[in-house]
């Protein structure tokens, strides 16, 4: 049997409800490779599994750090690290599930992070928001092209990112990944579903946060400084949500821009999974879904 198992996929795609079942199938607890669950109290937003839905399975990586930290992918691979080596020395499986396809290979693989300067990020932080992404992405592409080339133009983490380790290292960014070397024995799974399908659901989900009081957990955590918090503030929703309190966009058009942002993250989720031959693809409605990922971990 595999040491781990891991569930992934597009967000709104039903991994997180699946993942509880496999753990009380195989006496497990669930790891988050989420980045965003892992702030505390932005709960709605990022669709965090409530008591209810955890199903008495214990839940890692949820409400870890206070949205003014910024939180590095290395941190953050640490942090989980901790806790499948934990659930590994009790005896339990750790199904880790997550939508972040970095985050996922970070706390799964070998990978080597270039250091940080809180300084220098915080400069370039300050850039992105003065400028925007397409511009910033502009100057990265006349310092280091191929970087450039692999990063999309409205990803400002990742462009701030290039451009620090560009100005730290005085070397071109490796935007592409390495090959992959697995830390842990991993089985890995993910959900396959139609677009048109996926769209709906993120509709759906969108719709059930606001009704959930989506926009007066961001109100709170506006008034605890999520503005000028650099990472947790560009939580998908959060940032038309926080321009619809300053007055920039309609409540409706906070939610039409926050679900149609949600379908562009989904593709491109789909497509950074759709890279991986590890992943064996299993179709999101298949009602055998729970015995099929059991059978298949426990014959190995």
């Amino acid at each position: 049997m595999s040491d781990l198992i891991a569930i992934v996929g597009p967000t709104a795609s039903g991994k997180t409800a699946l993942a509880v079942q496999v753990a009380k199938a195989l006496d497990g607890e669930v790891v988050g490779t989420d980045s965003m669950q892992a702030y505390r109290g932005m709960d709605i937003g990022t669709a965090s599994p409530t008591v209810f839905e955890q199903q008495g399975i214990a839940h890692h990586m949820i409400d870890v750090w206070d949205p003014a930290q910024a939180v590095s992918v290395v941190e953050f691979r640490d942090r989980a690290r901790e806790a499948i080596d934990a659930i590994v020395d009790r005896g339990k499986v750790p199904v880790v599930v997550g939508g972040s396809g970095l985050y996922v290979r970070a706390v799964l693989e070998e990978m080597d992070f270039p250091s940080t300067d809180p300084d220098v990020r915080r400069r370039w932080d300050e850039r992105l928001t003065r400028i925007g992404a397409p511009a910033l992405h502009a100057e990265l592409a006349a310092v280091d092209p191929d970087a450039a080339s692999h990063i999309e133009v409205n990803n400002g983490r990742r462009i701030v990112r290039a451009l620090e380790v560009i100005e730290l290292t005085g070397e071109p960014f490796i935007a592409r990944l390495p090959e992959p070397v697995d830390r842990y024995p991993t089985a890995r799974f993910g959900l396959r579903i139609e677009r048109d399908v996926l769209d709906e659901r993120i509709a759906r989900r969108v719709d059930a946060m606001w009704s959930a009081g989506f926009v007066d957990e961001v109100r709170v955590l506006e008034s605890a400084g999520l503005r000028s918090a650099p990472t947790a503030s560009v939580a998908l929703g959060y940032g038309p949500i926080l321009r619809f309190l300053a007055g920039d966009l309609s409540e409706g058009e906070a939610r039409d821009q926050t679900i149609a942002d949600t379908r562009k993250f989904a593709r491109r989720q789909q497509r950074w999974f759709a890279r991986d031959d590890r992943i064996q693809w299993l179709d999101y409605k298949n009602a055998n879904l729970v015995d099929h990922i059991v059978a298949e971990v426990t014959s190995t």
